[in-house]
């Protein structure tokens, strides 16, 4: 739960006071482990919790007063609980344990989850083949890994004394051999070998889907398993029009529709006997049926698409693990966003046209700098750009008067530097890196009232637009860090005001369909930039909001920050 600026003086409207002595030490000071909150964070949120408890202090001497009661130990324990927080996750030893820790709880949780599905495969103590693998699949959304889930798995048929069953292997029937028929002419008629009379090939595939169980649990049948199926049944002499006239009977059954019926001569049934059919005495071989197109719909592929990404707790914990955080060799700061899906646009009232349809997005996590990039980044790449900082700007501001161009160049050299994927963050990036999956509307939350948050025209500038009671300390542009409390949920700073920041991608209008790891137009007439800047209005602070403008422009309050590609 994040901390609330101002954190309601009123405990009864808010509950993040309840966290004071949680296990999670960042659940303490209302920070989050996913948020890499940095030092300053840590500082600010206990100093803000500490005076929250101080002026409740009082009340220990109302013991009548209900919100006394309410309260209760924390007046005597929260400083202590919160000043403990603040040590441990202030030594990087200390939290690296910590993190650990946190990581072993979020496995063991996902092991409760898939031990609940295996007791659920276990019916009559015995595991089937076809079960244990669709098991697997559903570990691997909730992130375990193949080796975990089979130690588990034979962990738990040994404590209970189940089994494993072998799946159920369909032979088909041998194949009909030809022979002489009496009459005139002669001629041949296929016969079944002794054992196969009367095997009714309609009644054997019905009941091989049924063992089959696809579909059981919801999930769609996939072209592959369509295809597999249709072979099974030609195998058993079905036309490929019949294996698939059977299976669209069987979805039906297991949706739960009624069957629709088949045609005559795909019901027929052991009286008919379709196991001896005479055939021409030299028959020539049938034509082979045409092959029957698959259309894969581009649902489906984005569906694929999006299943391949792992967002499920653990998954995102094992990315960070596998990517922690780093400074660079130009000291740009790091941090893993992790993988997730987001809805990308806004319906508010304060939202514009460009900003619609909402449409959803998944994507791989990737590194994204803390901070807009700074003049003394900048100009370890271009030393000639110190001449263009802005009056009184200093190594620690944003770059400013830098175009797109500029910008990808400056993203060449790093890579090109440390053999690392540098880019500027595509929009979707950019937007998910700034608002997370819980849809906020500015990095920090849900309202801008307060000078601690973000850089904008405020009551220093003499802008028409300007907020004439908010005073966030700076006439312009402010040094990149000054408003940890301003944080995304990534723990990623300055990404609401301050300045501009160019993106990737050209600018489009939004499709509102589903979209995984999306990239925008490669040109255009103009490219976006996102965040606003020192000079904007509050409301175009919003995580949502678009601005775009020509490649080539430049301006006292544009700038950008860098995305690196995690490594496969």
């Amino acid at each position: 739960m994040a901390l609330p600026n101002p954190i309601p003086d009123n405990p009864l409207r808010w509950d993040g006071w309840k966290n004071y002595n949680s296990d999670d030490l960042y659940a303490r000071l209302c920070l989050s482990y996913e948020s890499n909150p940095s030092p300053d964070q840590i500082e600010e949120n206990c100093r803000q919790l500490a005076v929250w408890w101080q002026k409740k202090l009082p009340l220990k001497n109302q013991p009548s007063n209900p919100l006394s009661q309410l309260l209760r130990a924390g007046l005597d324990e929260a400083p202590a609980y919160l000043a403990e927080a603040r040590t441990k996750l202030l030594d990087p030893e200390t939290r690296s344990q910590f993190d650990q820790m946190l990581h072993s709880q979020i496995v063991l949780e996902a092991l409760g989850e898939f031990k609940k599905l295996l007791a659920f495969a276990l019916g009559e103590n015995k595991l089937r083949e076809e079960d244990e693998n669709r098991l697997y699949e559903r570990g691997r959304g909730l992130g375990l890994t193949r080796s975990d889930m089979q130690a588990t798995v034979d962990e738990e048929l040994t404590r209970v004394g189940a089994e494993r069953v072998a799946a159920t292997m369909f032979v088909a029937p041998p194949t009909a051999v030809a022979a002489p028929t009496a009459g005139v002419g002669g001629g041949t008629a296929m016969v079944m070998p002794a054992g196969m009379e009367g095997t009714d090939a309609f009644s054997e595939f019905r009941r091989m889907l049924r063992l089959s169980k696809l579909c059981i649990d919801g999930d769609e049948m996939t072209d592959d398993q369509r295809d597999a199926m249709c072979n099974m049944g030609e195998s058993l002499g079905l036309t490929g029009g019949e294996a698939e006239d059977l299976i669209d009977e069987y979805l039906e059954e297991m949706s739960g529709m009624p069957p629709t019926p088949l045609a005559p001569a795909a019901r027929t049934g052991v009286a008919t006997a379709p196991v001896a059919r005479p055939v021409p005495a030299v028959a020539k071989p049938a034509p082979a049926p045409a092959p029957v197109k698959k259309t894969v719909s581009a649902a489906s592929i984005v569906a694929s698409a999006r299943d391949a990404i792992n967002t499920s707790p653990l998954g995102r914990a094992q990315e960070r693990l596998k990517y922690p955080a780093y400074t660079n060799p130009t000291g740009i700061e790091m941090l893993l966003v992790s993988s997730g899906t987001f809805h990308m646009g806004s319906t508010e009232r304060d939202a514009g046209p460009t900003e619609q349809p909402i449409t959803l997005v998944t994507l791989s996590c990737f590194y994204l700098s803390r901070f807009p990039i700074t003049n003394a980044q900048y100009e370890k790449f271009d030393p000639t750009h110190n001449n263009k900082r802005a009056p009184g700007a200093g190594d620690n501001h944003p770059v400013v008067y830098v175009n797109s161009k500029d910008a990808e160049k400056f993203c060449q050299w790093l890579t090109s530097k440390e053999g690392k994927k540098y880019r500027l963050p595509t929009e979707p990036e950019w937007e998910y890196a700034a608002r997370g999956m819980d849809g906020r509307i500015f990095p920090w939350g849900e309202r801008l009232d307060a000078g601690n948050l973000a850089n904008f025209a405020d009551k220093q500038t003499n802008f028409a637009w300007r907020d004439t009671v908010i005073d966030d300390g700076f006439p312009e542009s402010s040094p990149v860090g000054s408003f940890p409390r301003g944080a995304s949920p990534f723990g990623i700073e300055d990404m609401a005001g301050n300045v501009f920041e160019w993106c990737l991608d050209y600018f489009e209008n939004y499709k509102g369909k589903e979209r995984v790891n999306p990239r925008g137009p490669i040109s255009g007439p103009k490219r976006v930039y996102r965040g606003g800047s020192w000079k904007s209005r509050a409301a175009n602070l919003r995580t949502t909001a678009r601005n775009h403008n020509l490649p080539e422009y430049s301006s006292n309050d544009v700038g950008f920050r860098v995305l690196c590609e995690c490594e496969a």
